[in-house]
């Protein structure tokens, strides 16, 4: 995906759903009013340029992969992270994250 080919609501409702990700929380850290989001989503809303590419970078961000349509294939939507990795990165909430290298 890219600006020649923007974010479309059907891959960015799907995007949101595989990230488990709140539409409060994408909106927050796109920097858009989740009412924005919802409708977008909805394919009633329209964001600008600007708006869509702030939408992707947050779907990244939370680990959606974008995959632009190839061939015969039509675009989509996978996790950027494997099975194993989201499970330990899961595990990591509420713990701080990843502990700091030791000096000693």
């Amino acid at each position: 995906m890219s600006e020649n080919n923007p974010l479309k609501p059907d891959l960015a409702r799907a995007a949101r759903a595989l990230t488990q990700v709140s539409t409060k929380t994408i909106a927050a850290k796109a920097g858009l009013p989740k009412e924005a989001v919802k409708s977008f989503e909805r394919g009633v809303g329209f964001l600008s340029d600007e708006e869509n590419a702030a939408l992707r970078g947050a779907l990244e961000h939370y680990g959606a992969l974008f995959l632009p349509e190839e061939g015969a294939l039509g675009y989509g939507v996978r996790q950027k992270f494997s099975t194993k990795k989201v499970a330990k990165l899961e595990s990591w909430e509420n713990e701080g994250g990843p502990a700091a290298d030791d000096d000693v």
